[in-house]
Parts: C-alpha cells; structure tokens; sequence
C-alpha cells in the first residue's frame, strides 16, 4: 500500500505543481505525519521533492521531473478517463485504485495532450448521483474485505465461501464455484453455481467471504454477457408473474414499460389511449406499479388488482377527507 501511495502522491505533486502537507493529506487520505514521512522517503530514494515555505508555500518537484510514460495518445487517455467516472468501480471495492489509476492516465499523456484531455473528460458527466428530479441515485456499499476475498476468488479460480443474506432470510454460510462479477445501476453481482446450479448473489447482502485453497468446478472459459441474458430472462419469467390489461395515457407509456417486465401485446384505443398488455413479477409489483400512474392509467384486469387500487384509493381519500 505504501508503494502506491507514494507514486500516487508524486502524481499529484506533477498535476498540481505545489501542494501543502494538508492538501496531500487530504488526497490520500492518511494523516499529515504520514504525508511528512512519504516525503522523506521520497527524498531518500532520489525524488527531487522539495520544501516552499511561507503562506502560500508546500511540497513541489524539482521542474522538468517525469515519471516513466506510456505510449497512450490523446483519444486512447480521454477513453480511459470516460470509462473511469463511471462507478461501478465501487460496486468491486475497486473506487481507490480507479482513483491512483486515473492519475496515472493523466500523466501518462504527453504535455500536449494532457490539459486537453482532462479539459474534454471536465465536459462528460457518466451516472451523475441525481437525475433531474433530484432523486438521489444510491450506490450499494460493498466492505472492502468482501470485495477483497471475492475478488481474489474469481480470479484465481478458487472457491469461494460467503455469508450470505438472502431476502427475509437468515443469514447463512454458503460454499459457492465464483464465475464472474457484474455490475448495473451501481449494484454488483456474483454469478456462481453451488452443486452444479446456477446462482446469482448480490455483493451488497454478502456479510462475509473466505476464498478457499480448493479449485472452483468452472468452464476455463466463460461469455458473462450471455450468461447475465440467461439469468436475466430466467429471473423475469420465475415467481408468482401477473399479466395485466392496461390502458395508459401515450404520455406516460415509457413510466408503465419502464416498471415491467414485459410488454405481450399494445394497441391503441379510439380516444387515443393505448392498451397493454404487460407482465410484473408478482401481484405486490403490479399494485405498485400501476398506482404510481395515478389517473393516468387504469388496470382493466385482473379484478382482484381494480378491487386493490380502489380500496386504496377510498383509503386514501377517506384520510385526507376528514379534518386534521
């Protein structure tokens, strides 16, 4: 860890010219001691890192000190600096080193590539933490030491064994043969199989992980894409599915689709509504779903989910009827 902070903080020093102690502290994220002592160590090892005292002083490199460079050009930096403000880097426990990277990327560009690259990167904003509603994007926090053990069991191929908290479970241990690792929406996944099955964990509800020494039973080889796709249909077409008639104001199409899982038939009606017909997971999402449209929709069938609408509607309205 220390290796990488030190580079990382000659990184910063040939980005920023000069910072004070509490500045690097800060972007490292250790104490300013630490920043101190990295500093020595620089020094000794032959960093031409120097002192600048008074009000506006800090730590700085001698002019003219690089570091190795990479043959990267402008695009090819610019591409990588894209991919990496993307954060399901996080959903890995991979956010810190995303972060060392990037400053190597940076200054990895020769100097007359390097603030137009960073300018273009400046002017691309990839899943922002709010949509335009304000509505705040939460991303599923994962324990490092989690990660750490998932990930080293996936790569190297071992098994992996996890206490897992399924939903309205107990939480239980499981032995699982690690495949891969997806991330969506800032939420990560674990495909593996247990005794030959396939299964499917999300990071976020695995309280604890041991990579074990004995070989994971897996293909050498393996197409996650297609494997995600399976898994996915699978998923969307298990449980207690309904399939329910719609009819939806045009206006608010995208918000009903949007909720589905799928959509089997649409036409539109002479007043210029349309009629879907739509698949949710179970009868709780379809309640769910459909109330968000307000008047804007209105189930035809089945009878039970108009019987449910409007009891909650009456509820609602009896509530707000009386005086408080």
């Amino acid at each position: 860890m220390r290796a990488d902070r030190l580079v990382s903080l000659v990184l910063l020093l040939r980005q920023h010219g000069r910072l004070s102690a509490a500045a690097l502290a800060r972007e490292l994220e250790v104490s300013t001691r630490t920043v101190l002592r990295d500093i020595e160590a620089l020094s000794a090892a032959g960093v031409p890192v120097y002192a600048e005292r008074g009000r506006h002083g800090g730590f700085a490199l001698l002019p003219g000190f690089r570091t190795e460079l990479t043959g990267l050009n402008h695009d090819e930096a610019l591409a990588l600096l894209v991919a990496g403000s993307r954060r399901g880097a996080q959903a890995f426990g991979l956010g810190s080193a995303l972060a060392s990277a990037m400053l190597k990327v940076v200054d990895a560009l020769p100097e007359s590539y390097r603030d137009t690259a960073a300018g273009a990167a400046e002017r691309l904003l990839i899943d922002p933490e709010t949509d335009l509603l304000s509505r705040r994007l939460v991303a599923e926090e994962v324990p490092d030491t989690v990660a750490a053990e998932v990930l080293r069991a996936v790569f190297a191929g071992h098994k992996l064994r996890i206490h897992y908290a399924a939903v309205d479970q107990t939480p239980k241990w499981r032995t699982v043969d690690p495949i891969g690792l997806v991330t969506i929406r800032d939420r990560g996944y674990l495909l593996a199989t247990r005794s030959g099955a396939d299964r499917t964990y999300r990071l976020s509800r695995v309280l604890a992980a041991k990579e074990l020494a004995e070989p994971a039973q897996r293909p050498d080889r393996v197409d996650l894409d297609r494997a995600w796709q399976e898994r996915s249909t699978r998923f969307r077409t298990g449980g207690d599915q309904v399939t329910v008639l719609v009819r939806v104001d045009p206006a608010r199409r995208e918000d009903l689709v949007g909720t589905a899982l799928a959509v089997r038939a649409e036409e539109a009606d002479s007043d210029g509504w349309l009629r879907l017909e739509v698949t949710f997971q179970d009868p709780r999402h379809a309640e769910w779903a459909l109330w968000q449209l307000t008047t804007n929709a209105e189930a035809l069938t089945p009878q039970w989910l108009r019987n449910s609408l409007r009891d909650r509607a009456t509820a609602i309205a009896t509530r707000y009827g009386a005086s408080p």
